[in-house]
């Protein structure tokens, strides 16, 4: 068997690569990417909605064929798709081009989800899957900190930039070749029985509606300390570094939830992720709220899909792969439909009563929390 700590650097490195780089490294580009292509607000939103798009329509194909060809094989097309798609937006000449990168960019974080998750159950001893299923899961922060400072380097060399998160992929893909260990999970019709489960609505409300309350900060945040708050390239970057840095401290909410359990955990990162979205828009100007904003967001953003993420599995304790596969699905759907949303908000009603409503379109999702005997899952 491979070695199971270098299964969870590996997982966190595509997560890092997709999610970070992929996916939400538009937003960290939005205010150049205006500027290159004369993008309205309403146009920006459209575009990285296309992202999300992406990742609804790759995370179904890839449920699916976790199942049938294994984790390792799909793992590592991840990795391929998100090569392509952050080198199509490093060439791209015209706004077409760039929605074209931005939608296969994001579908490489739909594909890398439910086989990682699977591998993890699959492999990781049962008593560490929670802590390696959320670690793997705050790749996310760890890609959006990595990108951040190449972002500020090359700023005015925005394609540079891209280049260089296309090669940080190419390498991460070859290590998933190598960590990732070959599946021995036989694929059978009716491996998963009874799709809709108990509970089951009330995961796809929750993921859905913290997709909507997440749009806001991920597609215009950087965008609005900026054009709103004057903030500078450097200030901007900075808020950043911190989202992604802080977005790392999510990764312990699994053992969080072995202390407060699942439901608390997740009334208390919704809870701040809807502050934090606030908080933004009420002070975009004012240095130390951003940051603060940025902290309180990234880790309950990272905490908040780890919680997802361990809320499906157990509830489908026998597919770990479909059940995330659902429930990041989800998410990604609620962004889909909030970036656009947020866009049109901002251009109709002002920043502050768009961030508003998305925060408090989040919020409630603590009206929906996980059913209480939720058991740890079991290993594949």
């Amino acid at each position: 068997m491979k070695s199971v700590h270098l299964l969870v650097v590996a997982g966190t490195a595509l997560i890092a690569c997709c999610y970070g780089f992929a996916r939400f490294a538009y937003g960290l580009f939005a205010p150049v990417f205006t500027e290159t292509f004369g993008l309205n607000r309403t146009l920006t939103g459209v575009i990285g909605a296309g992202s999300y798009l992406g990742y609804c329509a790759a995370i179904v194909a890839s449920l699916i064929l976790t199942d049938r060809i294994g984790a390792r094989k799909v793992a590592v097309a991840a990795g391929v798709v998100a090569t392509v798609g952050i080198s199509t937006v490093a060439a791209a000449p015209s706004a077409w081009w760039l929605a074209v990168g931005v939608l296969v960019a994001g579908c490489s974080t739909g594909i890398a989800s439910p086989p990682l998750a699977a591998a993890v159950a699959q492999y990781v001893p049962a008593p560490k899957v929670d802590r390696a299923q959320t670690v793997v899961n705050g790749g996310t922060g760890i890609g959006v900190l990595v990108s951040a400072p190449i972002a500020l380097l090359l700023f005015d060399q925005w394609r540079a930039a891209w280049i260089s998160y296309a090669l940080i992929c190419v390498a991460v893909t070859t290590l998933v070749l190598l960590a990732v260990p070959a599946s021995t999970h036989h694929y059978t019709p009716a491996a998963v029985e009874q799709r809709w489960r108990p509970g089951t609505f009330g995961l796809v409300c929750a993921s859905l509606l913290m997709g909507l309350g997440s749009a806001a900060v991920w597609t215009f945040g950087r965008d609005l300390i900026t054009s709103v708050g004057g903030a500078d390239a450097t200030q901007s970057t900075l808020m950043w570094v911190v989202l992604g840095a802080s977005g790392i401290a999510g990764a312990l909410a699994g053992d969080v939830v072995q202390r407060i359990g699942l439901a608390k955990a997740w009334v208390a990162a919704s809870v701040t992720m809807a502050s934090a979205t606030v908080l933004l828009a009420a002070a975009p100007a004012d240095v130390w709220a951003t940051i603060a904003s940025a902290t309180l967001f990234g880790a309950a953003y990272i905490a908040s899909t780890g919680l997802v993420l361990l809320w499906s599995a157990r509830l489908y304790p026998d597919s770990t792969s479909f059940g995330v596969g659902l429930a990041f699905f989800t998410i990604a759907a609620g962004q889909a439909m909030g970036a656009p949303l947020v866009g049109a908000l901002i251009d109709n009603f002002g920043t502050l009563r768009a961030f508003v409503a998305m925060a408090v379109t989040g919020l409630l999702a603590i009206t929906v929390s996980p059913r209480s005997g939720l058991s740890t899952p079991c290993r594949r």
